[in-house]
């Protein structure tokens, strides 16, 4: 099975947002590294080279492939600001996306030319829920496991 190619480094958040070339990209990298430590309480890290995640944790599916990934983060790319939800979009956010603002989506991330664009208490509201529904999601499969353990 193949190795998770990205993983938490110990590089810098910091130096990395500061590396970004576009002003407002920055800007907008610190007001979400901002929002995501008020949010999670979880001190930021670099997964990869490009990625500013908060929290971790293990996920295993039934597949058998299985790895570490953060709990919300983002990446400021040149096209857009990335930022990565763990729960469905669609599924879970359907009007709050309607009520967002200018954006574009993919499965589980939303991609953001600049946070002037959208209603970041939307935002606020939408990391809130998806860190909420994720622990609940990690809580009900390690009791899961340890009933099935007995």
């Amino acid at each position: 099975m193949a190795e998770q190619k990205t993983k938490k480094t110990g590089e810098s958040v910091e130096a990395f947002i500061d590396a970004v070339p576009d002003a407002q990209k920055r800007e907008d990298s610190y007001t979400l590294l901002k929002m995501m430590e008020e949010i999670t309480g979880e001190v930021p890290h670099m997964w990869g080279p490009s990625l500013i995640g908060f929290g971790d944790y293990h996920y295993k599916y039934e597949s058998g492939c299985s790895g570490d990934w953060f709990v919300v983060g983002f990446s400021p790319r040149k096209a857009a600001i990335s930022i990565y939800l763990t729960c469905g979009l669609h599924e879970q956010f359907s009007s709050h996306l309607q009520r967002l603002g200018k954006i574009k989506t993919g499965v589980g991330c939303l991609y953001v030319k600049k946070l002037a664009d959208i209603d970041q208490a939307v935002l606020r509201e939408m990391i809130q829920i998806s860190v909420k529904s994720l622990a609940k999601t990690v809580k009900e499969k390690a009791t899961a496991s340890k009933n099935r353990a007995k």
